[in-house]
């Protein structure tokens, strides 16, 4: 699968290459590198520009800062794409996304942001929110956060904060934004999985924030176009739950390629000449399609609502949710069962269905895709009241 962006007209020093032969060029780098990764606990500078190169972070920019304001479902495409060579790798680049939290801020500060180009990385923590205190020209922030993905290599962070506001942020979460310099990371993430996406604690020690520079996550955003009308916390969560579907199809190409392998040593037939195998396999191929199916059809639909003019309703949204938390099990699920037909071939700590299956798992652990949001979603489809922030 190949997912090409057009080129990107502002000028440059030298001529760049080609963003196909880009994305080429971060695949072959984050397959061969992922041992790497995981020892680091991070992705590699020169991997991140890579990813630059291939368009991962201007996708979502808007135009009038230089970016390509992509349909969501190309960026998805692309996330997929990533997260099929590596998970850590696909999980960080998912993280591109951030842009469009970005587009609540102010427009001043927007221009600011992107004086320079649209290949701004931004990342953070937002839980557990921290007070703040008034000071002359903004809030003064201090604290710690936990679940920085991707912000050893980022140009902004962002963390969640508590301002005495009157209830105005309707229950959302709110965000001050800071440059890396003013932020300190404790390199701490010590995981059974997607184990190079530098997830680390942010520390702030008393950073004063203006006002321009704090935005509500999900908020109305400044800018006015189809692609920052589409419903923020939902695709938050879609970002995520595309990378298990990108696992889950790498695992299956895994065991598809091992099944007709070298014979057990037991002297069984060969994995694809057993009964239970071939019907494993058909039924996790099925289960993996049809969720992306689901997944892909709700984002066009929203998208397509928005193109027209029209609100993303609620039932579009909770679609949107849905088809995620769908989307991130299957995903787990069609890996857990390609390990489990490796046999012993996969149980070893570097071996691929071994490292997607463990990568796999992590995904429906995560807040906006776990156990809770199937509930969420019932409620919605009963016509029920839902916690503040969902769909």
């Amino acid at each position: 699968m190949s997912v090409v962006f057009e080129s990107s007209t502002e000028a440059r020093a030298a001529p760049p290459r080609p963003r196909a032969a880009a994305l080429d060029a971060l695949l072959a780098a984050v397959r061969e590198r992922h041992r790497e990764f995981s020892a680091r606990q991070q992705i590699s500078d020169d991997v991140i520009a890579l990813m630059k190169e291939a368009g991962v972070y201007r996708a979502l920019v808007a135009r009038r800062f230089g970016g390509d304001e992509c349909a969501p479902a190309d960026f998805l495409r692309l996330i997929e794409t990533i997260s099929m060579a590596d998970g850590s790798a696909g999980w960080v680049a998912s993280f591109g996304f951030a842009t469009i939290y970005l587009a609540a801020l102010p427009l001043q500060t927007l221009d600011r942001i992107y004086a320079d180009g649209p290949d701004v990385i931004f990342a953070g923590g937002i839980f557990p929110p921290q007070m703040t205190r008034p000071v002359l020209g903004g809030v003064e922030v201090s604290g710690r956060w936990s679940w920085g993905s991707g912000c050893p290599a980022a140009d902004l962070i962002g963390v969640g904060v508590k301002i005495d506001d009157g209830g105005s942020t309707g229950g959302l979460p709110r965000t001050a934004v800071m440059h890396r310099h003013q932020v300190s990371i404790v390199e701490n993430w010590e995981v059974n999985g997607l184990k190079g996406t530098g997830s680390h604690d942010i520390v702030v020690d008393r950073v004063v924030v203006p006002t321009a520079w704090t935005f509500i996550r999900g908020g109305t955003p400044t800018l006015d176009t189809p692609l920052f009308r589409y419903p923020t916390v939902a695709l938050a969560a879609q970002v995520l739950a595309v990378v298990a579907l990108g696992l889950g199809r790498a695992a299956l190409d895994d065991i598809t390629a091992l099944a007709g392998g070298r014979e057990s040593i037991t002297g069984a037939p060969v994995l694809a000449q057993r009964a239970y195998v071939q019907t494993e396999l058909a039924k996790a191929e099925a289960a993996l399609r049809s969720a992306r199916a689901f997944f892909y059809e709700s984002t066009e639909q929203a998208y397509a609502s928005l193109l027209r003019g029209d609100p993303v309703d609620l039932q579009q949204r909770n679609l949107l949710r849905l088809s995620s938390s769908h989307a991130a099990k299957v995903g787990a699920d069609v890996a857990q069962t390609a390990y489990r037909l490796s046999g012993t071939t996969g149980i070893f700590t570097d071996h691929s269905i071994a490292r997607r299956f463990q990568d796999a798992l992590i995904v429906p652990q995560h807040a906006f895709l776990s156990e809770g949001t199937w509930q969420s979603a019932g409620r919605v489809l009963l016509g029920l009241d839902s916690p503040p922030g969902f769909p």
